[in-house]
C-alpha cells in the first residue's frame, strides 16, 4: 500500500480585484440601467391606468344617454399626458418620475458644466418653463428610445429634441438666467413673467 502523504487543501481561486476606474464605469452603467427600469415601470403604470377606449355609439332613437356616458368617461382621465395638463396628485406623481429621469440620466449624461453661458438651477422643478421643456424631452425620449422607434430613434431624439431643448433651457436668457452661473455660487430665482391683461366689457 503506497503512502500518499498529507494532502494540501485546495486554496481555491485567487480573489479578483476590479480596478477603481472600472468600478466607476460599472456604477454608472448600473445607475443608467436602474433609471431605465424605473422609466419602464412608469410607462407600464401609465398604460395600465389609461381608461379603456370608448366603444362606438350604436344607432338609437335617443342618443343623449350614450353621449353623456362618453363625456363622463372622458372627464375621468386627463386629455393629455403633458405635465402642464395634469393637476394635483397626478402632477406631483409625474414630477417625481420626471425628477428620476433628470437626476439619473439627463444630468449625468447631458448636464455639461455650469457657466455664465450655460446656467442651471438645482431647483429646476420650481421653474414652470423648465418643467415643461424637460417633461416634453422625457416624453420624446420614451418614444424614440423604444425598440419600435427603430435603430435611428435615438439619433432622431438627439437631433430633433435634445439639441433644441438644451439650446433654450441652458441659454443665458433662458429660464435659469437669474440662477446659478458658477458651481461655487449657487443661486435660485424664478423670473417674473408678464401679467395677463384683464379684458373688461367694451366701453
Amino acid at each position: 500500500m503506497s503512502d500518499t502523504g498529507p494532502t494540501t487543501p485546495n486554496p481555491g481561486p485567487e480573489p479578483f480585484r476590479v480596478p477603481d476606474g472600472d468600478l466607476d464605469d460599472l456604477a454608472s452603467t448600473l445607475a443608467k440601467t436602474m433609471a431605465e427600469v424605473r422609466q419602464h415601470g412608469v410607462i407600464l403604470d401609465r398604460l395600465g391606468s389609461e381608461p379603456d377606449p370608448i366603444p362606438a355609439a350604436s344607432p338609437a332613437t335617443d342618443g343623449a344617454p350614450e353621449a353623456e356616458a362618453a363625456d363622463d368617461e372622458q372627464a375621468d382621465g386627463p386629455a393629455s399626458v403633458f405635465i402642464l395638463a395634469l393637476g394635483g396628485k397626478a402632477y406631483a406623481a409625474e414630477l417625481v418620475a420626471l425628477s428620476d429621469w433628470v437626476n439619473h440620466l439627463f444630468l449625468p449624461v447631458y448636464g455639461r458644466e455650469i457657466s455664465t453661458n450655460r446656467p442651471w438651477c438645482a431647483q429646476w422643478h420650481e421653474h414652470p418653463e423648465a418643467v415643461a421643456r424637460l417633461h416634453a424631452l422625457w416624453l420624446a425620449w420614451q418614444q424614440f428610445t423604444d425598440a419600435q422607434a427603430g435603430l435611428s430613434g435615438p439619433s432622431t431624439w438627439h437631433r430633433d429634441h435634445l439639441d433644441q431643448a438644451l439650446a433654450h433651457l441652458r441659454a443665458p436668457d433662458g429660464p435659469f438666467a437669474a440662477c446659478t452661473t458658477s458651481p461655487t455660487r449657487p443661486n435660485h430665482r424664478v423670473l417674473t413673467t408678464p401679467v395677463p391683461e384683464q379684458l373688461g366689457p367694451a366701453a
